[in-house]
């Protein structure tokens, strides 16, 4: 019995993914013929059917779909198994696969990367932008080495995913000029459900951060006046430059703009009595006119380190890992919390 080789398993799951040998040929730059052979020879060899041959199309059979699933395992096995090999030069050379939430992605990540590189100039590093949820599924799947949100892992993942917190950053409610909350500079935990949101996409992180805080608050969302949901922090900035909506977004993305005066991040007045109970009247009093014993509303998000449980983990991952957790080392997270202070 000569056995399945890895050239096999890589054809049939070319296959297996287009359901089309010539495509699937295509795909590995090898003649269709070739690809017809490796599978009429795993199915020889074990005596299955892979495929159903349904006039000029096919369908994968039950045999198919078990070797589709082990398959890829062994193959994603060998391409970490060549990694590591690679990796034993003093890391001079070697790729890195992160997977990061967009507001960590485009203004926390990058000095980290920096600083990386800046040690180990021959290490290639990818880098994938998505929101919370698909970063998540992305390291459970082992599409990443390691993973960056700022969002809560999903309870059916926690089992598979091991996190642990490497940063954090503030949510702030920011306005622009056009907002007539631009002026007060801040307001009161009521006046909240009085404007119009521009809220992010259910699965980012800045939006179950926000939603949280609503509900610490005792706010429910859906008493909000919500005119816009987008996919990114960028298309709800720039949504509210020139309107009159409000935004929950973190203080990296709006420093810049807030420096020149084209946004204004609001203050929250919890202004709730003993009971929890908001006042009955609202006014549009000026900050001189606040009540001294109120507190500011504030939320503090982290930023969490994700990797597998169980998959293996390159030396690169692991030195990457370090220095992101001794960059903890500054006192930075004593001010961390998931909670509002």
């Amino acid at each position: 019995m000569a056995g399945m080789t890895l050239e096999q398993l890589k054809i049939f799951l070319a296959v297996a993914q287009h359901l089309h040998f010539t495509r699937a040929a295509e795909e590995l730059y090898i003649t269709q013929p070739a690809v017809s052979a490796a599978i009429h020879n795993l199915e020889q060899e074990y005596g299955v059917k892979l495929f159903h041959r349904i006039g000029r199309h096919i369908e994968i059979a039950e045999a198919g779909k078990l070797l589709q699933v082990e398959a890829q395992k062994i193959l994603d096995q060998v391409s970490l198994t060549e990694r590591g090999l690679r990796e034993l030069n003093n890391l001079q050379r070697g790729e890195l696969k992160l997977g990061s939430s967009l507001t960590i992605g485009n203004y926390w990540l990058p000095s980290k990367i920096s600083e990386f590189k800046s040690r180990y100039p021959g290490i290639q590093i990818n880098c994938s932008l998505a929101n919370t949820e698909e970063i998540c599924l992305g390291t459970a799947t082992g599409q990443f080495d390691l993973g960056l949100v700022e969002g809560d892992v999903k309870p059916a993942l926690q089992s598979t995913l091991e996190y642990e917190i490497v940063g954090s950053d503030r949510l702030q409610i920011v306005v622009g000029k056009k907002h007539p909350w631009f002026e007060w500079g801040e307001i009161d935990l009521s006046q909240l459900t009085k404007t119009p949101w521009v809220m992010r996409e259910p699965g980012s992180g800045t939006q179950q951060r926000f939603e949280e805080a609503l509900q610490n608050w005792e706010i429910n969302l859906s008493e909000l006046d919500v005119i816009l949901v987008f996919n990114s922090g960028e298309m709800t900035k720039a949504a509210i430059e020139d309107g009159v909506g409000a935004i929950g977004i973190s203080e990296l993305m709006v420093k810049k703009e807030i420096q020149l005066g084209t946004l204004r991040a609001i203050r929250v007045i919890d202004n709730r009595d003993s009971n929890g109970a908001m006042p009955t009247v609202v006014t549009e009093r000026s900050v001189s006119q606040r009540s001294a014993g109120y507190t500011y509303a504030e939320i503090v998000r982290p930023f969490f380190k994700l990797k597998h449980r169980q998959r293996f983990q390159t030396a690169l991952s692991k030195v990457f890992e370090q220095m992101l957790i001794s960059s903890m080392s500054d006192g930075s997270h004593q001010h961390i919390s998931t909670s509002l202070i």
